[in-house]
C-alpha cells in the first residue's frame, strides 16, 4: 500500500514569509528554506526581525488570510485525496496554518507550534521532533507503506531521501543543482502522471 508525504508552502501554497515580506516591505523576511538550509538559524533570524519590527502574531495571521493556494493545488490535492492517503508535513506552525488547510479541504498536516507571549509577541518556537520530515517518512514505513515524497526546498530534501520514491516540484535552481538524483517538475499534471506510474508498478 501506498502513502504520500507532501511538504505545504511552495507545492500547494505560497511562502508564507514571502507574503509577509512583500506585505511589510521587510526584504530580509523573503528568505526562506530555498536560500538557507538550517532551518534554526532561518527561524532564528526571522524571530529577532519580527522583534526588532514589533511584528506581533495577528500581524502575520492577517497576511496568511488572504494567501491563496496555488493555481491548480485545490484539484491535485483532491486528486490525490481521492486515490491515496496523503499526509502534509511542513515546517510551518500551528498558529499559522488553519486558514491555509481551510482552504485546501482540511487534508491531514503535521507541522510545529510557535511560543506566543501573553501581548501577541512571538518569542520562539518548538519543533514536534527534530528533523520530523524524515521521521514521518520513517514511521510510515514502519508500518509497512511505500512512501512516495515530494517537496521544493533544502528542508525537505531528508524526508525526499528517506522516501521509497521523491519529487521535486517546481525547485530553485540550486537544489536542483545539489540533489541531481531527485526527479524535478514545474508541473501538477506530470507530478500525477508520475504518482500514477510509480503506484502502478
Amino acid at each position: 500500500m501506498h502513502i504520500i508525504c507532501s511538504d505545504l508552502e511552495g507545492v500547494f501554497v505560497p511562502e508564507i514569509w514571502i507574503n509577509v515580506a512583500k506585505k511589510t516591505g521587510i526584504e530580509e523576511l523573503k528568505l526562506t528554506t530555498r536560500d538557507i538550509s538550517d532551518y534554526d538559524v532561518l527561524m532564528k533570524k526571522r524571530l529577532a526581525i519580527l522583534d526588532e519590527h514589533k511584528l506581533k502574531l495577528h500581524d502575520i495571521q492577517a497576511v496568511i488570510k488572504k494567501i491563496d493556494p496555488m493555481e491548480g493545488a485545490v484539484e491535485f490535492l483532491s486528486w490525490i485525496r481521492e486515490n491515496y492517503q496523503i499526509i502534509i508535513v511542513s515546517d510551518t506552525f500551528v498558529e499559522f496554518a488553519s486558514p491555509l488547510m481551510e482552504k485546501l479541504g482540511r487534508p491531514m498536516l503535521l507541522c510545529h507550534s510557535l511560543i506566543v507571549e501573553p501581548d501577541g509577541s512571538i518569542s520562539g518556537y518548538t519543533l514536534r521532533q527534530p528533523d520530523a520530515k524524515r521521521k514521518v517518512v520513517q514511521a510510515m514505513k514502519g508500518l509497512s507503506y511505500q512512501v512516495l515524497a515530494f517537496g521544493d526546498s533544502y528542508n525537505d530534501v531528508n524526508m525526499l531521501k528517506e522516501a521509497d520514491t521523491s519529487f521535486l516540484f517546481r525547485p530553485p535552481a540550486n537544489v536542483i543543482e545539489e540533489f541531481p538524483e531527485i526527479k524535478p517538475t514545474e508541473d501538477y499534471n506530470e507530478l500525477k502522471t508520475w504518482i500514477m506510474e510509480t503506484t502502478s508498478k
